[in-house]
């Protein structure tokens, strides 16, 4: 359905995204589009790349258009993913022309955000490419719309970290605080999955390399954090590891910083600013009237 092998896309979670959306949006009606467009109207629109980047958001619009009125025919010209510049033309839809304008701007809102997500996920994984580093997303999502903010992340060729809170432990500096360190919390941790039955993967944030010490120590953590490290603490910490856990950078990833710290060899860094700091990507739905 999606192209992506992504555990968290289904038809019930984005008809359920839309579905919500369409109620924040139209509500009881679209009065502008019924009072001002006859009932018997059909019309065509595009979406007109207005942007350089990567477009991302293409079958989530067409399920969009779909869910609203089934009868629009939908036809996509590039695919989720495809690079794109000024004047690209991504669709065209054909139908009623109150159901275009009403589910006009949700498409726009989904593939502006979408695109401006997948097209900076895309320059940063571009840049480290040399490496064998990979850009992750984190839980700094817009509420309600992680889905399609995570989907847009995946298009752009960066992958995904945990979903929510209940796909995999993350044990944070609060965490460690308020459990009394480093290996308290991971026992604790491995003792509860395992009366819970739950088959889960264990990261822990490190502060220093110490932490990163005791963390290896204990020998439960799946994946380990350098949290805020610098760049020398990063090289010495994958030295230290040599390859016996996954390592994650996290904090003040920049375009700056962020080749320095894939070429200390760590094997994923997270950025938050994927989806909490992009700039939306600009594109427009034109009308096609017949002249």
């Amino acid at each position: 359905m999606t192209g992506f092998s992504l555990p968290y896309l289904s038809s019930e979670r984005l008809r359920h995204f839309i579905s919500e959306a369409f109620a924040e949006d139209i509500g009881p009606g679209d009065y502008s589009s019924l009072a001002s467009v006859d009932a018997s109207c059909t019309s065509a629109a595009i979406l007109k790349v207005k942007s350089d980047g990567i477009l991302a958001g293409m079958q989530l619009a067409e399920m969009i258009f779909k869910q609203l009125d089934p009868s629009l025919m939908f036809n996509a010209y590039l695919k989720d993913g495809s690079e794109i510049k000024i004047g690209d033309v991504a669709f065209e839809v054909n139908g009623k022309a109150r159901s275009i304008l009403s589910g006009e701007r949700l498409v726009l809102n989904c593939m502006q955000r979408m695109s401006g997500v997948a097209t900076r996920t895309n320059s940063l994984q571009k840049m480290i490419a040399h490496t064998k580093a990979k850009v992750l997303d984190t839980r700094k999502t817009s509420p309600n719309s992680r889905i399609i903010e995570k989907w847009a992340v995946a298009i752009g060729g960066g992958q995904n970290h945990r979903y929510a809170l209940y796909d995999m432990v993350m044990l944070k500096d609060n965490h460690i605080d308020f459990a009394g360190g480093i290996e308290k919390a991971l026992l604790a941790t491995r003792k509860y999955l395992d009366q819970n039955k739950l088959d889960l993967k264990i990261e822990i944030e490190t502060r220093s390399l110490e932490e990163l010490e005791q963390a290896l120590s204990v020998g439960i953590a799946d994946v380990i954090m350098l949290d805020n490290y610098s760049l020398d603490s990063m090289k010495e910490a994958v030295q230290l590891v040599n390859g016996r856990v996954p390592l994650e950078a996290s904090g003040n990833v920049t375009e700056a910083t962020i080749v320095p710290i894939a070429e200390t060899g760590v094997d994923f860094i997270s950025i938050g600013a994927l989806t909490h700091s992009y700039k939306s990507l600009d594109l427009s739905l034109k009308a096609q009237v017949a002249e």
